[in-house]
């Protein structure tokens, strides 16, 4: 079962009793920091200043070539083919891709593709929806377990420490660890295993068709619209699908 939601004002319902809820991470409970403030502080952490037009135009080039957690590259260089397609498997494959990427814009500032993807790393390179802390809390006093469900070639626990919300989620399936990537069933199924729950009686929450791959392992699907940082994305209607509004 596949929900979408266009209007958050006026979520489906489902019949299913609801035991448990995955959670897709990027586009779903957090969005990246916006493209300029991106670059003007991995400059400032390679001791350069950019000036804001300077900084708006490589921001653009950088995002056409490939940031992860932002647009698709419209192409991948050949030496980059192998280290691309295992980017959500291994560490150094999902470093080596946006680096890699990053290293195709010119630029005069030495170190800058490395310090792009080191904001990636840390919590302040990342926002959480305005609705993701309140979402979290009222799932986890009406005892419905939570699992993050995130391709992803590193670790986001220490985000979620770091925001405040790691006392709120019960797992962290990541495919980094796993060896598995949505919409693979598998992923989603080790998931209902690390919550001790049914698929039948699980919502995926996501905002992409790997998402929406959970209804192959037999769960409910929410599918939301990613939202710019900071703006609600609509994930409170997650809370009327469990009877937790």
């Amino acid at each position: 079962m596949v929900l979408h939601v266009p209007d958050a004002n006026h979520p489906p319902h489902t019949a299913r009793p609801v035991e448990a809820v995955l959670f897709d991470f990027h586009g779903t409970l957090a969005q990246v920091e916006d493209p300029l403030t991106w670059v003007i502080a991995a400059a400032a952490a390679c001791g350069r200043e950019l000036d804001r037009g300077k900084a708006t135009i490589l921001a653009d080039r950088l995002l056409t070539a490939g940031r992860a957690g932002g647009p698709l590259p419209h192409r991948v260089p050949p030496q980059l083919a192998e280290h691309w397609a295992d980017r959500d498997l291994y560490a150094h494959s999902h470093r080596a891709a946006y680096t890699g990427l990053a290293a195709t814009v010119h630029t005069d500032v030495e170190g800058l593709a490395d310090a792009l993807y080191d904001r990636l790393l840390t919590p302040d390179g990342w926002l959480p929806y305005p609705d993701t802390e309140p979402t979290l809390r009222k799932l986890h006093d009406a005892g419905i377990k939570t699992a993050v469900v995130s391709n992803v070639g590193f670790d986001i626990r220490p985000h979620f420490a770091a925001w405040g919300l790691d006392s709120l989620v019960d797992a962290f399936v990541l495919s980094l660890e796993v060896g598995r990537t949505k919409p693979d069933p598998a992923i989603f199924l080790r998931a209902c295993g690390m919550l001790g729950v049914d698929p039948e009686r699980t919502l995926m929450v996501g905002d992409t068709p790997a998402d929406a791959g959970a209804v192959n392992a037999g769960c409910s699907v929410l599918v939301l619209p990613a939202a710019e940082a900071g703006r609600a994305n609509g994930l409170t209607a997650t809370l009327s699908l469990t009877g937790c509004a």
